[in-house]
């Protein structure tokens, strides 16, 4: 057995104990017990008072009041509490250990190359207009991507949202004032690119270990929707944040597909009516987030620099090379629905 394989099945053993203490084979087999009610395990990688974790609730709420006695919904809200990464979620739910979980889509890039085509920098110039593209033919496009590159069934996209830098070192109102300063990034090659070309130095890194540096002051800039700033503490350890809207991500919501698709055809009805509901929701809570976020943000202390247009365009100008490489990238007709 190769190393990776040791730590994933040691992984599954984990899961299983946290899980109710059962065994991989049962574990894998529990969510269609011969008898007994339907077993469905949500997932996430927030504490339990985050818009996606309350989301989750609701989706499990009305499954089960739908079919009371048949469906018996279980939660991990935060898989990092269990000693997980947060992109381990991804294989937990391919390989059917979860029924379901999301991820933002940059940790999918890998995998499915079109998400790519998301992750360009100040795509979208708000949440509506994104919200309308990932509801509509760009979003259903990019969910036949996913299912066709992962085994996944993909039901609807959760928001992350616009996000924004923070750093422990000096106000950033220019590409010019990141010159040489250390940021995280997703693991995504646009991501790296955009601040490589913005001047900063990127490193890739989990959730996990971004915290921590960032609390060790090993890092020196972060990237993300001000509500995460806050859940995560960063805005306890860093003074300067740029309300920058640099990048738009979605958190699609995916099932692991042997699964759902053995499930009686009244349930897969009614899981799509519930995931729609739930995305409604958790946006409508994400945007208060974000809200009461900033000012968490300065009651700490923190000041947030809002840019003029004319300093958003330095930024845009900056980062054009990344829009002449998607030009070869990503196929015309993907291109077509962003009008690139």
């Amino acid at each position: 057995m190769s190393r990776r394989d040791f730590l994933r099945s040691s992984a599954v053993v984990g899961a299983s104990s946290v899980l109710g203490g059962l065994g991989v084979s049962e574990l894998k087999a529990q969510q269609n017990p011969p008898e007994g009610p339907i077993r469905i395990i949500m997932a996430g990688y927030g504490p339990p008072t985050t818009s996606f974790s309350l989301a989750l609730k609701r989706m499990g709420d009305r499954i089960e009041a739908k079919f009371p006695g048949n469906v018996e919904v279980k939660y991990v809200y935060n898989i990092i509490d269990l000693g997980y990464k947060g992109l381990d979620i991804l294989w937990l739910v391919e390989e059917g250990v979860l029924t379901l979980g999301y991820q933002s889509s940059s940790y999918l890039t890998g995998r499915v190359p079109n998400l790519g085509l998301v992750d360009l920098p100040f795509l979208f110039s708000d949440n509506l207009t994104a919200r309308s593209a990932m509801d509509g033919e760009l979003g259903q496009r990019l969910t036949e991507s996913i299912e066709q590159d992962m085994d996944y069934r993909v039901l609807g996209y959760f928001e992350n949202g616009l996000r924004h830098m923070s750093n422990r070192v000096r106000p950033v109102r220019t590409p010019a004032d990141m010159k040489d300063l250390s940021i995280r990034v997703l693991p995504s090659k646009v991501h790296e690119r955009t601040f490589q070309l913005l001047g900063a130095k990127p490193e890739i890194m989990d959730l996990s270990e971004v915290i921590e540096r960032v609390k060790a002051g090993t890092i020196d800039m972060q990237e993300n929707p001000f509500a995460n700033t806050v859940t995560y503490g960063v805005h306890n350890f860093h003074k300067h944040h740029t309300a920058s809207n640099h990048f738009y991500i979605s958190r699609p919501i995916f099932f692991h597909r042997p699964t759902f698709d053995s499930w009686p055809e009244e349930l897969q009805t009614e899981m799509r009516a519930a995931v729609a509901d739930a995305v409604a929701f958790q946006r409508s809570l994400k945007d208060q987030e974000e809200t009461d976020a900033a000012a968490a943000i300065r009651e700490a202390g923190g000041e947030i620099a809002e840019l003029t247009p004319a300093e958003t365009q330095l930024f845009i100008e900056a980062v054009r090379p990344v829009y002449e490489d998607a030009q070869t990238q990503y196929s015309q007709e993907l291109l077509d629905l962003l009008v690139l």
